[in-house]
């Protein structure tokens, strides 16, 4: 059943066209002078949805208003639900650092990927008091969400610990060096949780923002360490099918054989790539390949070959992680797949009443998310694999492996609670609160990077014949 996409957002129809340096390159002294490019996509019309929904939402509004959230130690979930809501947002957080540097040393066998979330009362890391780029949509605190429940939990790998992350050990295994986020506005999500969670030790400078907030950096001066975002759907090249050049198809064409030049070109100047991206591929979408057709995906065409989903996304990261294992510039980067982020719609799609209102973790069964993310996510660590066997001197391969970590995490999401004025009563299911879930992405990146070990979950253990698939429109809606 074709998907129908999310129109949470300005959008850009062709990320592969057209380039414009960015402002900064003086931060890096030695570094290359594109260090700091970002290439602005054209901006994209409004995706027509089926709905005739056809006001877009601008996702990404930065408003640092100082309101204080505070996730009390050891209340009840009965008690959070039943406070009052201007007493919840006027409690503040004690971040206390800790008393020592913290030993981040994990046993060599040890899967972080594989455990359960326990009980934490230590609560928030921080809040919008404390991290003023905190993005309004992702402040769900700030458009009355009353539960706090949902910040009291960590992550525990079976048979070792996973340290909380610690910005002052961070800063010291990047000092110097540029990182970069690519993918979508989940990519986005993950930023904007380890800007919050640095920003703890250190205020990040803003050096560059392109006209659509698609792609920014900031930087921190003190450790010389550059920090950016860029936008991609795909990975690979691809366009939007226009109507009388301003209307969406809804109908896009990939390029297999092309990535998308606007984070491909930048990749010489990056230590770390943080790469990810999977929910715009859940639409019509014609996929080529030395200029021929080779298949689409939601089209049922007789004479076209039809791909799934998976497919799809796994050739598109093939394109990109061959193109970084060949770059002869790229002499030592460090290359980390984030997988598949699930959504959590229930009791509908984002379209008809689908919500996400739990107010704590879910036992895996109790998600009916379908194989099909797990599918997609198998794809994606093949791929990770396959690349890291034939791995070319000096670059080093990694995995973020948080499919099943975040897929008993329902309660996470910012549901009704991301402040939007022009779809009253839309739920955002797809993108996560900060505080909150996300921001264990940060502990297990920092775990990899500490460590060098960039564990991969078995791929056996997601055989889970009791999951029952469901419409792809349900499961990962385009909210970007």
């Amino acid at each position: 059943m074709k998907s129908t996409p999310f129109p949470f957002s300005s959008s850009s129809s062709n990320n592969n066209n057209g380039s414009t340096g960015t402002p900064g390159s003086h931060l890096h002294g030695k570094r290359d002078k594109q260090t700091l490019n970002i290439i602005m996509g054209k901006a994209m019309p409004c995706l027509l949805s089926t709905f005739a929904i056809t006001t877009i939402f601008t996702f990404f509004l930065y408003s640092p208003d100082p309101f204080n959230l505070t996730p009390p130690p050891k209340q009840t979930q009965k008690q959070q639900q039943g406070g009052d809501a201007h007493h919840l947002l006027d409690q503040t957080i004690s971040l206390k650092p800790p008393t020592s540097p913290p030993n981040l040393k994990v046993e060599e066998n040890c899967e972080l990927f594989k455990g359960r979330w326990v009980p934490d009362h230590e609560g928030a890391r921080y809040s919008n008091w404390s991290c003023p780029t905190m993005p309004d949509s992702k402040n769900c605190f700030r458009h009355g969400r009353k539960d706090k429940d949902f910040l009291n939990w960590r992550w525990k790998p079976d048979g070792c610990v996973l340290q909380k992350f610690d910005p002052k050990a961070f800063f010291e295994i990047v000092r110097g060096k540029a990182m970069a986020f690519v993918g979508d506005s989940v990519a986005r999500n993950h930023f904007e949780s380890l800007l919050c969670l640095l920003s703890q030790e250190e205020a990040p400078v803003e050096a560059y923002k392109d006209a659509d907030d698609r792609n920014r950096i900031w930087h921190f001066p003190k450790h010389d360490f550059i920090l950016k975002v860029i936008w991609t759907k795909f990975l690979v090249a691809g366009e939007e099918r226009m109507i009388n050049s301003t209307t969406s198809a809804g109908i896009h064409d990939l390029y297999l054989d092309r990535l998308d030049e606007n984070w491909a070109r930048d990749l010489h100047a990056l230590d770390y790539v943080i790469i990810s991206g999977v929910h715009w591929f859940f639409r019509a979408i014609y996929l080529h390949q030395d200029s021929k057709v080779v298949g689409c995906i939601y089209c049922n065409e007789p004479n076209v070959t039809n791909w799934d989903v998976k497919m799809a996304v796994k050739m598109a990261l093939r394109a990109a992680l061959d193109r970084i294992n060949n770059c002869k510039e790229c002499k030592k980067t460090v290359v980390v797949v984030r997988t598949f982020s699930p959504s959590h719609f229930e009791n509908g799609l984002w379209n008809t009443g689908g919500t996400c209102n739990r107010t704590g973790p879910a036992r895996e069964l109790e998600i009916d998310s379908g194989r099909d993310v797990y599918e997609v996510r198998d794809k994606q660590v093949e791929e990770f694999q396959r690349v890291r066997k034939k791995v070319k001197k000096g670059k080093k391969f990694g995995v973020l492996d948080i499919t099943r970590v975040m897929r008993v995490r329902p309660d996470g999401h910012p549901g009704l609670f991301w402040g939007n004025q022009w779809m009253k009563g839309y739920s955002d299911c797809v993108h996560w609160c900060l505080p909150g879930p996300i921001d264990v992405w940060n502990d297990f990146l920092i775990g990899n990077a500490k460590n060098k070990l960039w564990t991969v979950f078995k791929p056996e253990f997601f055989s889970l014949p009791t999951l029952t698939s469901i419409n792809r429109t349900a499961i990962s809606p385009t909210m970007l």
